[in-house]
């Protein structure tokens, strides 16, 4: 038996089913602490320089920081799209993986900051923002096709996000690194509206170690069985065709049978047509497409 699948053997029985709620609950009280005692929340953040002062708790309340933004509908969205790919991902890859996968981008972030405190004397204040971006690479990786509402508006599909997403890890990560040596270049970049500060490349690059470590151990020691990918599979297919009805169902029907009434809403199964020999653009379903009673105008 491989090593992971005897760990989850072992260890499966702690896993702390549907984490993304706990987590979110959590951002949700980091949310009212940054509100209402900024500098509460600042001692909670982790800073390993504090953490060797005898500040021990940083290492683990420095989970609790929500996403840094001074926006509450844009912090609120986000806590939804948290707490929705975690719960999907926890469905899709089981609940002992996905802990796995969270607790390690935590000791990861831990293993960052104290490594920038060896290499380069200084201690970097970390959150958990990173993390949960590379939560979004993950879900993009499993569910590449659901598609997005871009501004509540414009469709797009996940994979295309993901791109986007990449591109700004990238660019956080070499600019953050680069403006540790030259400031000019992160005050650059942050105009641009990109927090490439060396604390935040940090961030991102021990995410992005996360990200790239769990799948290959995922895809070597979580290898499913046929039965199990069928599984996802169809779960794959019953997300897309959830999103795709209710998108559906806010649009209106556009297709509608002129005699039976039913549309594609009703029965997405049913097809339709116009009538050639109807005056006038009449549309009938396939039940009613040769019975029906051709329309001509008088």
């Amino acid at each position: 038996m491989n090593g992971l699948k005897k760990l989850e053997r072992r260890f499966g029985k702690y896993a702390i089913p549907n984490l993304m709620l706990y987590v979110t609950i959590l951002y949700a009280a980091g949310v009212v602490i940054s509100l209402t005692s900024p500098e509460l929340l600042s001692a909670l953040a982790l800073d390993f320089g504090k953490v060797l002062h005898g500040q021990v708790w940083r290492l683990v309340t420095f989970i609790i920081y929500p996403p840094p933004s001074s926006n509450l509908l844009f912090v609120l969205l986000a806590l939804y799209m948290y707490y929705m790919m975690g719960t999907n991902l926890e469905r899709h890859w089981g609940t002992f993986a996905f802990n796995l996968y969270f607790f390690m981008g935590i000791l990861f972030h831990i293993a960052g900051a104290i490594l920038t405190w060896l290499l380069f004397g200084e201690s970097f204040t970390l959150g958990t923002y990173y993390l949960n971006m590379s939560l979004f690479f993950a879900f993009v990786t499993e569910f590449s096709e659901v598609e997005f509402l871009l501004f509540f508006i414009i469709p797009i599909r996940a994979k295309w996000l993901g791109i986007i997403d990449g591109i700004y890890f990238g660019v956080t990560i070499l600019g953050g690194l680069a403006g540790y040596f030259n400031p000019a270049i992160s005050m650059r970049l942050f105009s641009m509206g990109i927090m490439a500060f060396p604390q935040n490349a940090v961030a991102a690059l021990v995410s992005m170690m996360n990200y790239i470590l769990f799948f290959y151990l995922y895809r070597r020691g979580f290898r499913p069985s046929r039965a199990q990918r069928q599984a996802q599979k169809q779960f794959k297919a019953q997300v897309i065709q959830a999103q795709r009805k209710q998108a559906v169902k806010e649009s209106g029907p556009r297709h509608r049978c002129a005699v039976c009434g039913r549309t594609e809403q009703d029965d997405p199964s049913l097809e339709f047509r116009y009538c050639s020999r109807c005056e006038g653009e009449y549309e009938y379903c396939q039940e009613h497409l040769y019975t029906h009673q051709h329309v001509k105008k008088e």
